[in-house]
Parts: C-alpha cells; structure tokens; sequence
C-alpha cells in the first residue's frame, strides 16, 4: 500500500491533516463513496463540512492521486490509483472487488495503441452473497 504522505508529497497538494485522513480512510477500505467516508472523516474532524470532503476529493482526483468508480445505479466510489484493473461490483451488496486485466490476453491491443486507462466493470454476485 502507498504511504498516504508520501502521495501527497510527491504532487503539488499541501499535506493536511484532512487530506491524510482521507487518503488512509481510503485506502483501509479500498473502495469507499463519499457519503461513508464523510462519516469516517467525521468522527475525527467533526467541523469538516461535507462540501470541504467533496472539494478535497476532487483535488485529489485531478491530482491522479485517487480513481472514481461509476458503479451503475449506485453512487460513485473512490479508490487510490494503482495499475489498471477492473472492478466486479456485487448487485446485492454492493461491495467493489478489484481484478487484474491482462493486455497480453489479447494481442492486438498492443497493435492498436498503448492503453492509458481502462474502465472495466463486471457485475454479478460474489461468494458472501451466494
């Protein structure tokens, strides 16, 4: 996992307590929307407003340092950014799990263009649900 000072250090963003906070929410809980991490941020910080969550997320999403999930029907998620992959969203319960994505899979891929970014969403049922 990536140090969640180290993230911030390395972009142009000021490291605060509250982005720290929000990052490390984030990565504890690998996919999270802004509704529960707001709630986590909360108990910490409870005179951050909900608008303050939502502009530091933002930030960080165009700083390339989080990833926003679009599950369908649900509201979005965060995550860090890390190497692509795609997500297997659960239609019970909700919960995001993240896949590997293999290029090498299909050849031409590599013929058509260096991939810069992938969306993959997968749905169906996981195990707990079962």
């Amino acid at each position: 996992m990536k140090n969640s000072q180290n993230l911030l250090k390395n972009s142009p963003l000021k490291v605060t307590p509250q982005r720290l906070e929000i990052l490390q929410t984030i990565q504890k809980n690998g996919h999270i929307s802004i509704d529960d991490l707001y709630a986590h941020i909360k108990e910490k910080f409870p005179s951050i407003s909900l608008a303050t969550v939502y502009k530091n997320i933002h930030t960080l999403k165009d700083e390339g340092i989080l990833l926003e999930i679009h599950p369908q029907d649900a509201k979005s998620h965060f995550e860090i950014k890390k190497e692509p992959h795609g997500h297997f969203i659960c239609k019970k319960c909700g919960k995001i799990y993240d896949f590997e994505i293999k290029t090498s899979c299909n050849p031409n891929l590599s013929e058509i263009s260096e991939i810069d970014e992938s969306e993959v969403y997968l749905y169906g049922v996981c195990k707990e649900c079962q």
